[in-house]
């Protein structure tokens, strides 16, 4: 089944328990109808095509209330209301997936699956050069963290360079005195820094850039 509408051509004061609709299409025993945010039940004393309709006030807990002429009635069986209308649902997980990758020797990164978070640690006793690809738009929002054991100047290069503005800003060289840690984002299919001061200007006019 589904929905239908029609309207009241006559009021509806509080104590009726007869409603007169404009249109009998689709009303039976047990349909539930809606007026003005009330429900009611066409009862058994129903006959089919009568535009006078006996029924229940207040079902389903709602306040029993006068109508005027015109209201419409929604009415159908107790499975269409429980179904929503269709509509465009998108989900988003609670918490990104945590993904831990070790780093040895030179490589390039592998790219995580979009939707989780890395971190990254460079663990070798020699200078590692990793060379880490641009992330897909679908990654927007994953966090990529890069840890530094403190033990060699470990190399990190950003194909297309942070922030995606090219040469001059693909290499980070890492301290060789102490442990590290550089965190980045990717937005717009390329990774974006987190630096002490990223931000300035005014409350109306914020830039922020690389430099």
């Amino acid at each position: 089944m589904a929905l239908a509408n029609t309207t009241l051509t006559s009021p509806l004061a509080v104590t009726d328990t007869v409603m007169v609709v404009a249109s009998a299409s689709s009303l039976a025993v047990g349909r539930i109808g809606q007026i003005d945010g009330e429900t009611v039940q066409v009862t058994q004393g129903y006959v089919s095509g009568n535009l006078q309709v006996p029924i229940l006030r207040g079902r389903d807990g709602t306040a029993t209330g006068a109508h005027k002429t015109g209201a419409t009635v929604t009415h159908g069986t107790a499975a269409d209301f429980a179904n929503p209308s269709p509509q465009t649902v998108t989900t988003y997980p609670a918490q990104k997936a945590e993904v831990e990758i070790s780093v040895s020797a030179t490589s390039t990164l592998p790219l995580p699956p979009a939707g989780s978070n890395t971190t990254v640690t460079l663990n070798g006793t020699s200078v590692i050069t990793l060379t880490i690809p641009p992330p897909g738009r679908d990654m927007d929002g994953d966090k990529l963290l890069i840890l530094g054991n403190g033990v060699a100047a470990h190399v990190l290069t950003f194909t297309g360079g942070l922030g995606g503005v090219g040469a001059g800003y693909t290499t980070l060289t890492n301290n060789a005195s102490g442990p590290t840690a550089f965190m980045c984002v990717a937005n717009g299919g390329v990774w974006v820094p987190l630096t002490a001061t990223p931000i300035s200007g005014t409350a109306t006019k914020v830039i922020a850039g690389i430099a």
